[in-house]
């Protein structure tokens, strides 16, 4: 048997021998398969759900645990959950924190997780962060890029909010993050720097000064020319939508290729601006990652609730792929969305228009009862494995994975 998990009032975390475990596809219940299952991944963290009962099957029909707290997993980056955990919220529960619930169960006498890999997190592995000599390193950036306030921003990303990409600079290795937009043209529901009080807190706070050309030419070219398998990227979770800061960033990346060519410049983007993202591109931009959750109009809207549309999404995906610009989507993930067969019909048509070269995937972080409250109803999920099966299975040629590569030369 698959059995069910769950956690006391302290948090304490138990197996429920002969209850059956439960995950959630959506907002149905379904029994485990262990096809459907993987060994609890290093780096993964389980928790609690405050306010939430834990849910196993009983002759196949869902049974509430009253008093028992339901359990989930958080996954490392490389990880792609499948299925969500089951609980049932009690009266008055709060709304979940921003992160990627996933089904956690006992198997085998071994904790497992409802998912499947999907790239190789060895440089984003959680032994490479935050060690001993982090605060050296950024005293040492700090000294020689004195008086810039991104390495400013950046130093506090790393020393407080534990970011690994703002943590990169001081390490001087791969993909460093250059935030630069204090706004943006969306309100995504998952915002990871801008929530309202009333909801959930976000988990870092977003860039409150828009940096000069200068000041980012001068992170730029210290990360390229310093850095092994160099990238710095545009577009981190501490600010807004990159491309509104347009001219600043085509001016220093102008300013950093007057110097070398050494490197990968990449944006995170919703790709809304479309004149903004010419620009970018114009100025020497090598990739694009568009963060996208849905190639149905009224349900990327719904998520978000953006002051533009997605065809321009596409027009700006058009530019760049004509422009030579590899082009990435970072696809939102959510088990009982994505998988719906109305979404996948939008997906292949979307995916064979645009001609994306790869897709990277990311578990959205978000509560999941509120998250499918704001969604259209739609028709019956087939499962994310099968989803990204039919990708596969349509488009061999784009790849699937989880993080920025290096761009076709």
């Amino acid at each position: 048997m698959i059995t069910a998990l769950y956690a006391d009032n302290n948090g304490e975390i138990f197996d429920a021998p002969g209850y059956q475990a439960a995950a959630r596809l959506g907002a149905g219940y379904l029994a485990l398969k262990p096809a459907d299952l993987i060994r609890l991944p290093e780096g993964a963290e389980l928790m609690f759900l405050p306010g939430r009962d834990a849910v196993y099957l009983a002759g196949g029909v869902p049974k509430r645990m009253k008093g028992r707290q339901a359990v989930a997993a958080m996954l490392p980056v490389g990880y792609t959950r499948t299925l969500l955990p089951a609980y049932e919220r009690q009266q008055g529960a709060p709304q979940l924190p921003l992160f990627g619930y996933t089904a956690a169960v006992l198997y085998n006498d071994e904790i497992h997780v409802a998912a499947v890999k999907t790239a190789d997190n060895a440089k984003w592995h959680p032994d490479r962060y935050n060690t001993p000599d982090l605060k050296k390193r950024v005293a040492r950036v700090r000294r020689d890029l004195p008086n810039n306030r991104l390495v400013e921003h950046l130093a506090n990303c790393s020393l407080v909010w534990h970011c690994c990409t703002a943590q990169n600079l001081f390490y001087r290795r791969w993909e460093a993050g250059i935030p630069v937009s204090q706004v943006c043209n969306a309100n995504c529901l998952g915002c990871i720097s801008l929530q309202p009080a009333e909801c959930c807190p976000a988990p870092q706070s977003r860039i409150v000064f828009s940096p000069t050309p200068a000041e980012i030419a001068a992170v730029g070219l210290y990360h390229l020319t310093n850095a092994p398998e160099p990238i710095i990227s545009f577009g981190q979770g501490c600010e807004g939508e990159p491309s509104l800061a347009a001219e600043a960033i085509a001016a220093a990346i102008k300013s950093i290729r007057d110097t070398t060519a050494r490197g990968q410049i990449n944006i995170n983007t919703n790709a809304g601006y479309t004149q903004g993202i010419k620009a970018i591109v114009d100025a020497g931009l090598d990739s694009m990652r568009v963060s996208i959750i849905s190639a149905l109009p009224v349900t990327y809207q719904a998520y978000y609730q953006a002051a533009y549309s997605l065809d321009h999404v596409r027009q700006s995906i058009a530019y760049a792929k004509s422009h030579g610009v590899y082009v990435s989507l970072n696809m939102l993930l959510f088990p009982g969305l994505n998988d719906r067969p109305e979404e996948q019909a939008a997906w292949l048509e979307f995916l064979g228009d645009t001609g994306v070269d790869m897709i990277q995937l990311r578990n959205l972080n978000f509560d999941p009862d509120a998250f499918l409250a704001a969604m259209p109803v739609g028709g019956q999920p087939g499962g994310v494995r099968n989803f990204l099966g039919k990708i596969m299975e349509t488009f061999p040629a784009i790849k699937l994975g989880s993080f920025t590569e290096k761009s076709s030369e």
